[in-house]
This record gives structure tokens, sequence and C-alpha cells, in this order.
């Protein structure tokens, strides 16, 4: 038996039991619905409403606050807001908003794609509150490096209340599951993902690349650290660029492909409104749309898990508030924008065409890739490019996330940031060498799984956020000459 066999065997029961801990699902008008998603769903409307719509009300000031930020040389921190939501964009937009989207669809139906958007908006608020609490109680290091996230703020909230062994337990836990969880879906996967898309575009099993796998490995685990050994602040700057790049590629490229069926695109609306709100259809009706699109819109802009706020606390400011209102652009941009268009472009191209059929054979991403195709022959290279883009700003970012979770275990000095940083570069080879879809599935429902007691926090938190909101306003509203931008 191979390496990867054993590995597999030994993990499988493992992996298999948190995960049908983690999804368990719950029958909800015959649809599976899984707690998970159920328990990040509520409290993404809860926030809404309990915020009074800060997702609306604050989106036109977190806009400004990346076109003017506040200067003030002598904030804590070390990146700008647009830094910082770039380094959280490029953990969230990944391979799913490409092919999720599409699956999504196929199981849901068209009506997935406007409880899809809906979820991302509600969205906006748990990620508001989550990294408004990262900057807050994040802890700046004696070399002025700042380090931050759920692991700090749960810890600080039972210290203060004189029960600190839960309140280390509650962030280790956190801390040692985000570790897991980046070795797997934010490293391996996304390896193995941009493994698959070079094969694709380089001519299949005719490919150079084919059977090399530890080529391909090596090179994009040496491209990873030399970014990533720079720390955040090269992590950052990689990701201002990258994301911006593969940003306008992407949303180019879908809105050309919806001009292109432009006479689906009445019908295709209508098609999307009427399957949100019919009861009973072949794909499970409204409740089945709803189900399958928040799921989808959860999984992909990961609000409530709490991961953003790691890279949304190195932010230079003194205003926690500001921070939090920048990061609603994150699930706007994922999800509202980015998973939206996907969705037109299948529903406007891939549908009316029948690509959707059963027959094709067509899935995920592939199914994205040909309604691109239908009209430009050469549109695949661009979703090929799009998704290495993706995988590649994937896994620099959760190389940060998982970053701190180790330095909150072991300590911030600069060799046990360095072991953890040879480790995360290879597994960025070993996921190009090795199918071990055990060791995905177990660091997939420990990321999910981090997401219970990062929603208590915010809920304990919830009081103390409303009134940061109101204070931060006022101050705003009386004395916008307090925050200048940067000249």
């Amino acid at each position: 038996m191979s390496i990867d066999a054993q590995i597999e065997a030994w993990v499988r029961p493992l992996a298999q039991g948190l995960s049908d801990m983690v999804f368990y699902p719950v029958n909800i008008a015959d649809q599976d619905f899984p707690l998970i998603v159920l328990w990040l769903a509520i409290a993404a409307l809860w926030f809404t409403f309990y915020l009074r719509l800060i997702n609306l009300r604050g989106f036109g000031h977190a806009v400004g606050l990346l076109i003017n930020p506040p200067a003030n040389p002598a904030a804590t921190g070390e990146i700008s807001h647009f830094k910082a939501l770039s380094t959280a964009i490029s953990g969230t937009v990944g391979v799913g908003n490409i092919g999720g989207v599409a699956v999504a669809i196929a199981i849901g139906g068209p009506g997935a794609a406007f409880w899809l958007f809906m979820a991302g908006f509600l969205a906006m608020s748990t990620k508001f509150v989550e990294c408004t609490l990262g900057v807050k109680y994040r802890r700046v290091n004696a070399d002025g490096s700042v380090s931050g996230g759920p692991m700090y703020y749960l810890e600080r909230f039972f210290q203060v209340r004189n029960w600190p062994k839960a309140g280390k337990f509650l962030g280790s836990f956190y801390a040692v599951s985000l570790v897991i969880g980046c070795l797997g879906i934010g490293n391996m996967f996304q390896s193995n993902q941009a493994y698959v898309q070079m094969l694709s575009i380089t001519g299949g099993e005719a490919s150079f690349l084919y059977g090399r796998g530890w080529l391909f490995g090596l090179l994009m685990a040496s491209t990873v650290a030399l970014v990533i050994v720079g720390g955040i602040r090269s992590i950052a700057v990689a990701a201002s660029r990258i994301v911006p790049t593969m940003a306008v590629l992407y949303i180019v490229s879908a809105l050309l492909i919806i001009a292109m069926s432009a006479e689906h695109l009445p019908g295709a609306i209508a098609l999307i409104f009427n399957s949100a709100f019919t009861w009973t259809s072949a794909q499970g009706g409204m409740v089945g749309a709803i189900i399958v699109g928040f799921q989808r819109a959860l999984f992909s802009n990961e609000a409530g898990i709490g991961s953003a706020s790691i890279a949304h606390s190195a932010v230079r400011t003194d205003e926690p508030v500001t921070e939090g209102l920048v990061s609603l652009l994150e699930p706007f941009i994922d999800t509202m924008v980015i998973c939206t268009l996907t969705s037109l472009v299948i529903v406007t191209t891939a549908i009316p065409n029948g690509l959707l059929d059963g027959g094709r054979g067509l899935e995920g991403i592939a199914l994205t890739s040909a309604a691109f195709a239908h009209h430009i022959s050469w549109a695949p290279y661009i979703i090929a490019v799009a998704a290495l883009l993706f995988a590649f700003s994937t896994t620099i970012a959760w190389s940060y996330y998982g970053l701190k979770g180790w330095t909150y275990l072991f300590g911030e000095g600069n060799t046990t940031q360095m072991i953890f940083k040879l480790i995360f570069c290879g597994f960025v080879a070993l996921g190009c060498m090795i199918q071990l879809s055990a060791v995905l599935d177990f660091s997939d429902a420990m990321v999910f799984f981090i997401a219970v007691p990062n929603i208590i926090g915010l809920y304990l938190y919830g009081p103390e956020i409303k009134r940061d909101i109101a204070d931060y306003f006022t101050k705003y509203r009386c004395h916008p000459k307090q925050i200048q931008p940067v000249k």
C-alpha cells in the first residue's frame, strides 16, 4: 500500500466522523439543510437587523475609506485599508466562485442565484462584526507587527471576566483548527486545482506536466515561498496586485459573455426570480433554492468563520470600526458581484443552449467554462488563468491565517514562523503529487467547525459593537475633519 493510501485509510474514519457532525443536515420542507449553514445564516440575518442595516448605511462610507483613507502616520498597524481588503478577498475568491456557483444552480435551480445574492448581502453584517473585533482586540508585538483574529478576541472576552482558562481554550481550539484547515482547503486543494487547470490548458494527457505533479508543485511552492517569507506586507502587496487583476479579468469576461447572450437576459432574470419564489420545482422549489444559495454564498465569502478578521487586523488604523466598514465590501465583491455574474453567465448561456442537460456530463468549472466557450472558443483559457490566479491568491492569504494560528500556539519568534512557512510550502507541493481527499475533507470540516465558537463570540460582543458603531458615526458626523484623507 502506498504512503498516500495509508494516510487515506487512517484519516478517512476521522474525516467522515467530523464531517458528519459539522455538516449534519436537518430536514426542512423535504430538503437537507446543514446545521452549520443554518448557524451562519441566522447570525448574518440577526446582525443585519440588530445593527440597523449596517451593510446598507455603512456601504458608502466604506467606499470612501478606500478612496480617501484616513491619514494618521502614528496609527498602529502594518498595511493600508486597500491592502487588507485585497488580502482578505484573495482568501475567499477562488474556484468556488467559478465552479461552485454552477453546481449550486444545477442542484438548486436558477432561483439559487437570487438567494445566493441575498445571502451575500446579509453576510456583510457578520463580516463587519468579526473584522471590527479583530482590529479592536489585536496584539501588537515587540517588533511592531500585529497579530489578531478570533483567537484574541475570544480569549479577551473571558479573560476580563475572570475565566482565563475558558478564553485560552477557545482561542487555542480556534488556532489549532485554523492551522489544520489552512493546510487543506487553503493549501493542498488550491495547488491541486491549479495543477488540474494547468493540465487542461496545456494538452491534458499530452501535456509535459502530465504525471509530473511534483514539478508543478515545487514551482508553485517556490513561488508561494517568495511571497510569504516577507510576512503580511509582502502578502498584501502581492494580493493588492493579483486581486484587482483577476477580478477585472473575470468580471469583464463575464460581462462580455452576458452581453453576447443579451437576447436571453430578460428571460434569465425572470427565470431566476420565478424559480426563487416558486414553491415546487424539479430542484426542490423555493426552499431548495434558498438552502443551496445560502450554502454556496456562505461557503464562498466565509463570513462567520472569522478567518478574514486576521488579515483585516493588520490594517493601519486606530479606529476599529473603519476596518469593519471596509470589510463590508468583501462579501459584496466576492458573492454579490463575482458569484452573481457567474450565475448570469450560466442562466443566460448554459441553460438556453442545453449545457445543463444531464447527457452533457458537465458540472462545476467545466460547465462555466463551456458557457464561456459557447461564444468565444478560446474563453476557457481565460477561465483557466483566472482559476490559477484565484488558487495562488487564496494560498498566500491562507498562509497568513495559518501562520497567525501557529504563532498564537507556539510564539512569535522568527524560528517558529519559519518552521510553519516551510511546512506550509511543503504541503503546497504535496497537493500536486498525491490525492488526499480524506485530509481535505477533514480540514474542510475543521474550518467550518470554528464558526461555532466564533459566532458565539460575535453574539457576546454584539452590544459592545453596537455602541462602537454609534460612537464612531457620532464622532464622524460631529468632527469630520478628524478623519483626514492621505495626501
